[in-house]
């Protein structure tokens, strides 16, 4: 089940990027480069066009599908949960060094 949802994430996340850079911007008329376009901006739009229903479609399955994997992804606590541990071992305790007899010293 994980492994089809991440495979639709990111069939999903790729369609949604290649509709969004496919639609032209509200202002990507002519008449909007020499300033005919300013009424319209910010008014209404009218009916929206397929492919922008299309995207919105995409947007909220990318969020559902967002939302899956993050619930199956909280339900498994961790990635190392097999892994049998092992037991920790104290340090070997250091001996100390030899301690070395003075050298004579050079007879007179």
């Amino acid at each position: 089940m994980r492994i089809f949802l991440i495979t639709l994430h990111i069939i999903v996340s790729a369609i949604l990027v290649s509709m969004v850079l496919l639609q032209k911007g509200k202002g990507a008329d002519i008449g909007a480069a020499f300033g005919g376009a300013s009424q319209t901006v910010f008014g209404p739009r009218g009916a929206q066009s397929f492919l922008a229903k299309l995207t919105t479609g995409a947007a909220i399955l990318f969020m559902i599908t967002s939302l899956g994997l993050a619930l199956t992804t909280s339900k498994k606590s961790s990635v190392m949960e097999g892994i049998k541990q092992e037991q920790a071992q104290p340090a070997p305790v250091p001996l100390a060094p030899p301690t070395q007899a003075p050298a004579p010293s050079p007879a007179k």
